[in-house]
């Protein structure tokens, strides 16, 4: 069997980097199992202006380059292996990878949570390139832009509401004219004169210009199945996120939308397992609460550890 460590950490976005260097330099020798997106969603958008200490803006990519060297700097062991099962009946608990086994006295789970997205493939080509999931984090490159927004729940009606304040124009478009969203953000969207509507059309292909921006929409008629083209300068896709806890069905509490419960700062229901990031957190969703979370987990989870006597 491997050794038993102090803690793994589960993930690696700013919540798991961050983690890291806290429990890393409280001499706990964290081991950071990276998945199969290091840096987690930061890492779909391309530029980032809300993080503190980068006057500059940065790159989503290159800020968790950052953050990456800084917890390998403290001494993190940072592996890329994905986490298929844990078993956290008994201490220490075990990590499955496709590759090891892993043994620890105490987990912090930052898996994080991934936008839905449509699934086109023009989607995914353009994602940073006029196509974005996140409009507290790019809206403010659209100024006195008209830019889409598809979905019809809550997250469409806050998206629409948070981009007017940035765009000249904003467009919400649903496939249907029913909305999942609660009547006070539909209200609240109706009563916006920045908001205009495209119902029963659906995204079919996203279309770029020569420099390989986003140009132009093709949407269907959800009804009779004719096609049109829109041209637009963005599109935030806002149909919701989905936490990444898979693989914590039935082991730790989750919430009736798959968000891993915390209470008392981040223990989860289970002693010893802490949780920190998107992968709890509904509400904010951004790096820098991510970060802050993952400095909260180490804490407890350092003091725990201390409590327990195997630190």
């Amino acid at each position: 069997m491997s050794e038993i460590r102090d803690v793994i950490i589960i993930g690696s976005g700013p919540a798991g980097y961050t983690a890291a260097i806290y429990a890393a330099r409280a001499n706990l020798k964290p081991l950071l199992l990276e998945g199969m997106q290091p840096g987690g969603q930061l890492t779909i958008t391309t530029d980032v202006e809300n993080f503190p200490g980068y006057p500059e803006g940065v790159t989503g990519p290159k800020m968790m380059e950052d953050l990456k060297a800084q917890a390998a700097r403290f001494g993190t062991e940072i592996v890329f292996e994905q986490v298929n099962e844990v078993d956290f009946s008994k201490r220490p608990f075990t990590l499955k990878t496709d590759f090891n086994e892993y043994r620890a006295n105490a987990i912090i789970v930052c898996t994080g949570a991934s936008a839905k997205l449509l699934g086109l493939e023009s989607e995914s080509r353009l994602m940073g390139h006029g196509v974005s999931a996140c409009a507290t984090c790019d809206g403010a490159f659209y100024k006195q832009k008209q830019v889409l927004v598809v979905g019809g729940g809550d997250t469409a009606m806050e998206e629409a509401n948070f981009l007017t304040r940035h765009c000249s124009k904003v467009t919400i478009v649903h496939r249907r004219e029913q909305f999942r969203a609660s009547k006070i953000m539909l209200d609240r969207a109706r009563a916006n004169p920045k908001i205009a509507w495209l119902l029963n059309q659906e995204p079919i292909e996203m279309l770029a210009n020569a420099k390989g921006k986003l140009e132009k929409v093709k949407l269907r008629d959800t009804r009779t199945g004719a096609t049109s083209e829109v041209a637009t300068d963005g599109i935030f896709i806002a149909i919701g996120h989905k936490p990444n806890t898979e693989i914590f069905q039935g082991k730790l509490d989750l919430d009736e939308t798959g968000y891993v419960k915390i209470h008392s700062g981040t223990y989860t229901s289970v002693e010893g397992v802490f949780a920190a990031g998107d992968v709890a957190d509904k509400v904010y969703r951004q790096a820098v609460t991510a970060a802050g979370m993952g400095c909260m987990a180490a804490i407890d989870c350092e003091r725990w550890l201390e409590r327990q006597g195997s630190h």
